[in-house]
């Protein structure tokens, strides 16, 4: 029986060993918290991930290695990588987790980006203004996600709290000033590319966020044929670039009918949840094919479906079950502010009836800010 190492035991993780039973697959999880929800459901091997007395026994462990978040360290991959076969491979892990490193590559792709900077001082920080303009948004380098390690400066007199918000990282993880975008939708293309250099892409998602946090996302995305093949078109660009194995995320701004890439994340993603019962083939289970060399399943979607992201606490479950197309996943995790803890999934053969069953859980739960931009999309 084959055994797929993870690092990383979160949601992620657990979603992944959930997708790999029925594929008789056997998991391990490297984690350096105790309570990493993964490990309800699969053996946690307990320790740093720079440990390398215990990143050797991990490797004794598994026959093949991923990892369910991209801030795991790139030489812990890179020391497995000469031991056991890691996919995604460490280099498409680096490139994702240094923001410059990866808006550099997407210029080289010729992919739009937002003017950006690098950013090691503070008189960097003037200069960068001048060349990328106003407004913008600092950002660390490195370990940012859901809207962490980020500043936005509106005017001039902003660079000094901005500095002094972030220029103490400035050393440790690098810093980047990225011109602000005034986007009229955020999309991502979820896909996944085998071994062998197949690639697939599920239908666009278009995401909406609080507070920097994925609050929902609706697939397929509304948006007219060129845009849907430029996005597809600018995914395949960067996975064969990284020759990557596995499934990822690249997020994209709507701009005048125009893309800018964002960011993409070298893992099963957040936007891509809606797969679990909204495709032919999840993107967990797919992502395993990929990194086993099994051959890859559908992408197509089954009718229309929307996730809902749940932050903090967990509402209540009743309400979504007893929709004929709700679909409920608890991650397992205590509640905690900012906190994902688990998502929803909606799904209905037709815009309509999804746009109805929204309505109903957003009024029961007292969501309708969560729910109203996914149903006016359904409803355009």
């Amino acid at each position: 029986m084959i055994t797929v190492g993870i690092l990383g035991g979160g949601q992620l993780a657990r979603m992944m060993a959930l997708a790999g039973a029925p594929l008789g697959l056997r998991f391990l999880v490297l984690d350096s918290a105790a309570d990493a929800c993964a490990a309800q459901f699969v053996p946690l091997l307990g320790a740093d991930y720079r440990d390398e007395e215990a990143l050797a026994e991990f490797a004794r462990r598994v026959d093949v290695v991923t990892f369910d978040f991209e801030n795991v360290p790139a030489e812990s991959a890179e020391w497995l990588a000469r031991r056991v076969p890691v996919f995604p491979n460490p280099r498409a892990l680096a490139v994702a987790q240094d923001r410059l490193a990866e808006k550099s590559l997407f210029r080289e792709l010729g992919i739009g980006v937002p003017a950006f900077a690098a950013v090691d001082t503070r008189e960097d920080l003037g200069r960068a203004a001048r060349e990328v303009g106003l407004p913008a948004i600092l950002k660390t380098r490195r370990l940012g996600y859901d809207g962490k390690g980020q500043f936005r400066i509106r005017a001039e007199q902003d660079l000094d709290a901005a500095w002094a918000a972030l220029g103490a990282q400035a050393e440790r993880v690098g810093l980047l000033l990225e011109a602000f975008v005034p986007f009229e939708r955020e999309v991502s293309v979820v896909a996944v590319r085998g071994r062998d250099g197949e690639f697939r892409a599920y239908p666009l998602t278009e995401n909406w966020h609080e507070s920097g946090i994925l609050a929902a996302s609706l697939a397929p995305a509304a948006v007219d044929d060129a845009l849907r093949e430029a996005a597809l078109a600018a995914a395949r660009r960067v996975a064969e670039a990284l020759d990557y194995v596995g499934v990822f995320a690249l997020e994209l701004f709507v701009r005048d009918g125009h893309l800018l890439a964002n960011e993409m994340a070298p893992r099963v993603h957040n936007s891509g949840h809606w797969t679990i019962e909204g495709a032919e083939v999840s993107q967990f289970e797919n992502h395993l094919r990929a990194v086993l060399g099994l051959p890859l399943g559908s992408t197509a979607a089954r009718g229309v479906s929307c996730m809902l992201n749940w932050i903090g606490a967990l509402p209540e479950r009743d309400v979504v079950l007893d929709e004929a197309g709700g679909h409920w996943h608890d991650y397992g995790k205590s509640p905690r502010e900012g906190r994902k803890v688990g998502h929803a999934n909606l799904r209905a053969d037709r815009a309509a009836d999804l746009a109805e069953a929204l309505d109903r859980v957003g009024a029961a739960l007292g969501r309708r800010a969560q729910v109203a931009a996914p149903i006016a999309r359904l409803r355009a």
